[in-house]
């Protein structure tokens, strides 16, 4: 009739993860319409956008940065246009409205 199904002894063990770190190989990211853009000058690094993002989008980059008003950060974020969905959970969750959801620009 058609394929023959497998016994319980031929099927592979469920829940086993046989290629560990494989989801860096899947770029997630291209049907988004929308990306955060962080102001890194109204941005306070309180790391809320960091810690929401369900896809481990909002980068944490050891990148100096000097505010227009002259406050220095050790940190600075990004967003990884590869991974982010566009969801905005960050732009959403920002206590001082650093993020805002812009169109995608299309090469």
């Amino acid at each position: 009739m058609g394929e023959k199904l497998l016994s319980c002894k031929e099927m592979p063990i469920g829940g086993v993860i046989v290629n560990p770190g494989n989801s860096l190989e899947y770029k997630t990211g291209d049907w988004k319409v929308l990306i955060p853009k962080i102001n890194q000058d109204t941005c306070i690094r309180c790391r809320i956008c960091w810690y929401v993002c369900p896809d481990n989008a909002i980068k944490e980059l050891d990148r100096e940065y000097i505010t227009n008003k002259g406050r220095k950060y050790k940190i600075s974020y990004d967003v990884d246009a590869d991974f982010c969905k566009g969801c905005g959970m960050c732009a959403q969750e920002c206590p001082v409205k650093a993020i805002e959801m812009v169109p995608v620009e299309v090469e």
